[in-house]
Parts: C-alpha cells; structure tokens; sequence
C-alpha cells in the first residue's frame, strides 16, 4: 500500500448521498476530493445544480467546482487533460484521493481513457451547424441514423450536443462514429476503487421531489432568469434550468414546469442507476451498511 495510489471513485444516482459519503472518506484517507459532475463546474448555477455548501466545502478540499465561467467551452477531453495532471501533483502527498460526482462520462475518462478521434475539420463543423439551426435536431438525428445506425441505437438521442459531435465525426472522417470507440488507454499510475451507492427507487424518487421543492423554495427561478441571455448555451441544457425556458416561452404553466423539473430529475437518475451498473466489481453501499463498515471494505480491497 505504501507506493500505491487509489482513486476513490464514489458514484450513484442523483440526491442519493455522494457528495456527504464522498467528505466522509475524505476525511478519512486525509484527501481531497475531485468532482466530475460537468453541471456543478460552472460559476452562478448553484441552487439547480446542488453545488456542495461552504460549510461542506470547509470540510474537505475540493477541486473542479464552479471553476469555469459560464461562458466557457469546456469539455470532456479538457477536463479530464486538467484532472490527470491534479492527480499526479495530489498523489505526491496523498496515497489516496476521492472523484465524486455524477457525470458518468467525466468518470471513466479518468478511469479508463478516453476514445480516440480525428479532428473535425472547420468546414464540416459549420455545415452540421446550419443543418442544426435550419432543419433542427431531427434531421441531425436522422443524418446520425443513416451513417451510424450502431451508434444511434445507443446514443442518448436527448443530448443534443453528443448526438451533433457524432454527426460531426460521421461527416469529417466518412467513416462512422463507432469505429473509433473501443481504443482508448487506461492511466497506469492508480487503481480505481468504485462505490456505487444504491437507494431503494421509491424513496430516491420521494427525495428527489423533496429536494426539487427545496430549490423552488430558495429561487431556483430567479437563478435561471439571471442567465436567460445564455440560454443557448451547452451548459445550460440541463435539467432544472431548460424547463424554464419553455415556461417563459409560454410552452407550459408554472406548476407544470415544477412537474417537469421532478420528472426530468427522476429520468436522469434512472440513466445514471443503469450506467452504473457496468461497474461490476464496486462496492455496494446502501442502508443496510453504516459508514464505519463501508470503510473496512475498502481497506480489504487495497
């Protein structure tokens, strides 16, 4: 264990618990804690996107919250480029350190390497975005199908912008999308240790309505309303935030955009519950573990 470093990767659906579990290993390795949740990187969306609190903040040294304006085009390839690069400076003083968050994407860069893809040129680029602004995302979708057909039936077809890159790669390389995934390299200075934490779906469901209620109370609107002149932003097409644009469009009622943000919620949490089922050797923690025990589990498995 003395020369060996661990990443402690702690993931489960939203509002099960992460970022409390994630302090208490924390604290208890003496480390500090990487997020790797893309909606809580940017400045001035922090009641939609539950950002930890000052005083969880206080707690333990995290990294990768609210560091980036609003207006910043950062991605996947940047982030995991900036965390690689912390890792090797924070295990130079630590054995251990914690990834906390829900971006499951953001995770496995870190974890198992990112595939890799040729450039797009700046001309395919632009073509894709007047398709995109003249005829919309259907006809990105049914470009995607045509020449991906493999990639299109597992693609989250309600993420614009993944579904865009792909077309993107589809157009620049004539080659399909799918043929670059599969070759991407693992870093070889960790081992990863994942806990996926589990909670009964009725009560994730109840908590998440709970919690939306919550953010309501304490002006999640008035947040939103703050950024409208960058509503086309790529950071703000996420749930909490895009259902208020179509309220304000007067596309549905005030208690409907509620329902919607409960219901987009509870709809993301069960994407992430079937992502983090291919983590097949994690540590299971639910309410039937106390913390104490969790922490022995870990300690068996380094």
């Amino acid at each position: 264990m003395k020369n060996r470093n661990y990443l402690i990767h702690v993931t489960g659906p939203t509002c099960s618990g992460k970022t409390a579990l994630g302090i208490t290993l924390g604290k208890f390795f003496k480390s500090e804690i990487i997020s790797y949740d893309s909606r809580q990187f940017y400045k001035n969306m922090s009641i939609g996107t539950s950002v930890p609190s000052e005083k969880e903040l206080k707690k333990c040294k995290h990294h990768f919250i609210q560091h980036k304006k609003i207006t910043d085009n950062y991605n996947i390839g940047e982030y995991r480029k900036d965390a690689l690069k912390l890792l090797k400076i924070l295990f130079k003083k630590n054995n251990f350190v914690i990834l906390v968050g829900g971006s499951g994407l953001y995770a496995d860069s870190l974890i198992y390497g990112l595939d890799q893809f040729p450039e797009v040129k700046k001309k395919t680029k632009e073509e894709v975005k007047e398709i995109y602004i003249n005829e919309g995302i259907l006809k990105i979708k049914e470009i995607l199908k045509n020449k991906d057909p493999e990639y299109y039936k597992k693609v989250d077809l309600n993420n614009p912008q993944r579904v865009i890159r792909a077309v993107e790669i589809c157009m620049s390389s004539n080659s399909n999308y799918s043929f670059f995934l599969g070759k991407r390299k693992s870093p070889d200075f960790f081992k990863t240790i994942s806990i996926n934490i589990a909670m009964e779906r009725a009560r994730l469901y109840e908590k998440i309505n709970t919690r939306v209620d919550k953010m309501i109370n304490e002006g999640l609107e008035g947040e939103v309303k703050s950024l409208f002149k960058y509503s086309k932003l790529n950071s703000l097409q996420t749930v909490g935030y895009k259902e208020w644009f179509g309220y304000w469009n007067k596309e549905y009622s005030y208690s409907k955009t509620i329902e919607l943000i409960k219901r987009n919620t509870r709809r993301y949490a069960k994407r992430q519950i079937t992502w983090n089922k291919k983590y097949d050797e994690a540590l299971i923690y639910n309410d039937s573990i106390k913390k104490d025990q969790l922490i022995s589990l870990i300690l068996k498995k380094l």
